[in-house]
């Protein structure tokens, strides 16, 4: 039976597809989670984040294939499901309390607007520009505070730009670290730095960097709510994007099914 979140808030109720742990919560939940969090760093002198990430199909297929990446949402303070089709499985775990899926820029614009001026943000990706340009729309629609924004080159960053990133993001004393560089390499950034930075919270967020700026079309909302997004970006961007929901898509479902096939034997 699953879990309430908002009677038990240290024991996050989850089920698993795949091998990837899922989070059974919404946005609401994960809101309350990320505040609590920044409260209780303030008792906290070490440097040690928690991390958030936010993953639909995509991202447990990649763990499939990529142990590093598996590890580092194994080691995910939280696991968010983006995507319906993680959002339709949970239901039928018994998570029922599971309306929709904690979309990552709809997570993003939420938190903002809920909580205003209240926290310090750090904006970490996005192709150049895209990040000040993300800082000034935040800060135009909901007054928060900006702390910080980096974008990192499109490379891996040597030594010493690995010792400025954080310098710099530690000295802008930021509540929260919004970072921006994809599945599934955010993922691998934030476990590589949650002990070596000091901001409470960061979160993985892809394209919100895009999408909130409206340097990206999002697709439809009834089509986000219905598990159609893959259609609508596959047609925006078939070159890019086909292999993703083609190949590793089909991929996916014929797994979930094999997997739910012989648990239902097992029992």
């Amino acid at each position: 039976m699953a879990t309430n979140l908002s009677v038990i808030t240290d024991a996050v109720p989850s089920f698993r597809v795949l091998g990837v742990r899922v989070d059974a919560v919404q946005i609401p939940d994960a809101i309350r989670i990320i505040e609590r969090w920044i409260h209780e760093s303030q008792n906290r002198d070490e440097g040690h984040s928690r991390y958030i990430a936010v993953t639909g199909m995509h991202g447990v297929s990649e763990a499939r294939r990529d142990p590093a990446f598996k590890n580092a949402l194994a080691a995910a303070d939280l696991i968010v499901p983006d995507g319906m089709p993680l959002v339709w499985l949970g239901r039928w775990r018994g998570f029922g309390r599971l309306k929709r899926r904690v979309y990552g820029p709809e997570l993003m614009e939420t938190f903002c607007r809920e909580t205003g001026g209240k926290y310090r943000h750090f904006f970490y990706g996005g192709a150049p520009g895209v990040a000040d340009m993300l800082a000034n729309v935040e800060r135009e629609r909901h007054g928060i505070q900006i702390a910080g924004t980096y974008c990192p080159p499109f490379r891996q960053l040597t030594p010493e730009e690995e010792r400025e990133v954080r310098a710099i993001i530690d000295e802008a004393s930021a509540d929260v670290l919004w970072v921006g560089l994809s599945t599934p390499k955010q993922e691998t950034w934030m476990h590589k730095y949650r002990d070596q930075l000091r901001v409470p919270v960061m979160l993985g967020v892809g394209a919100a960097f895009d999408l909130n700026t409206g340097r990206l079309k999002q697709a439809p909302a009834w089509m986000r709510e219905h598990g159609l997004e893959w259609l609508f970006r596959l047609l925006a961007e078939p070159r890019r994007l086909w292999r993703r929901y083609i190949i590793n898509g089909s991929g996916f479902v014929w797994n979930v099914f094999l997997e739910e096939l012989f648990s239902k034997s097992w029992e």
